[in-house]
């Protein structure tokens, strides 16, 4: 049997209204249509159905047999193509009881724990699965749809055209250094000094290391790099050791804060990177991410007050 086109969910919706209110004023109200547009769209769905569904009784429309069946089945129409919506919506990661983030590991120290704790209030039925990576790994695997969002250092690798980005706060780059170094005595340190140094850093794809190679060709150094690591937590811990010196992030002051010294750049060698939230724009209306959204908003002015 062929559908008729004007047979619509729309349709079908503004009756199962005027079934459950009784009449066209209250049937408006609910569905914020004005009376003419419910009795032309009931009117429309009887001639879709090719068969009446009320009677007039002076002003009043007086359901018939027909209108009490059509309501059984609508009834169940309808609430499953709400479970349709919902599933499909799911299997798009659309208001999905599971959130998939990715960050650095540095943030794990402060943003992190903060963005997560707020979150959870707003959403506690929220299962938040995290990932740590680096920055490019972060962002293919977001292109890819992978992750629903990812907290990360804005810089190239986060201008795809598909992607919104929230700036949530800036961070400046600092040579982190053994305590007991020479160094760690000094106000700041030209960094064209020191091309004999032994340096640590992260892999490739890490934005500490991008951010590193900036400051390295703007001090003039070609570095020695004794060691490539692929977590900022063994970086720390190798510059706790004696074994190098290393650019690192402020944020992370507080860990090895008792055996190592950041110390900040003189003025030409300076840079700062910029952390923020990254997503589709495509699902930005999507619910866990707009809570996601707000939080990291939230803790960018709470950022900016201290």
């Amino acid at each position: 049997m062929k559908i008729d086109d004007e047979l619509t969910l729309k349709k079908i919706q503004v009756f199962l209204a005027f079934m459950r209110c009784g009449n066209l004023s209250k049937t408006a109200a609910e569905m914020e249509l004005s009376n003419v547009s419910v009795h032309k769209a009931l009117h429309s769905l009887e001639s879709a159905m090719g068969c009446p569904l009320f009677k007039n009784e002076g002003r009043n429309l007086i359901p018939l047999k027909s209108a009490y069946v059509l309501e059984e089945h609508a009834k169940k129409i309808v609430q499953d193509i709400v479970i349709t919506v919902n599933k499909t919506r799911e299997a798009a990661g659309f208001a999905s009881k599971v959130l998939n983030l990715g960050s650095l590991y540095s943030l794990t120290v402060n943003t992190l724990p903060s963005v997560i704790s707020g979150l959870k209030l707003r959403r506690g039925e929220l299962d938040i699965q995290l990932l740590l990576n680096s920055n490019a790994d972060l962002v293919q695997k977001l292109k890819a749809t992978e992750l629903d969002a990812i907290i990360v250092a804005l810089n190239e690798t986060t201008g795809f055209q598909g992607f919104e980005q929230l700036p949530m706060f800036k961070d400046e780059i600092f040579l982190a250094v053994n305590k007991d170094s020479s160094y760690a005595q000094l106000a700041e340190i030209d960094l064209s000094q020191f091309k004999n140094e032994t340096f640590l850093t992260l892999a490739k794809g890490f934005a500490t290391r991008s951010d590193s190679d900036i400051i390295f060709e703007k001090a003039g150094i070609d570095p020695k790099v004794f060691l490539e690591v692929s977590d900022i937590f063994t970086l720390i811990s190798m510059v706790s050791s004696g074994v190098g010196l290393a650019l690192l992030p402020g944020r992370i002051s507080t860990i090895y804060e008792s055996s190592v010294k950041l110390i900040p750049l003189q003025s030409p060698y300076k840079i700062k990177q910029e952390i923020g939230l990254v997503f589709l724009k495509s699902k930005e209306p999507d619910p866990n991410l707009l809570a996601l959204i707000a939080e990291c908003r939230m803790f960018s002015k709470a950022k900016m007050r201290t």
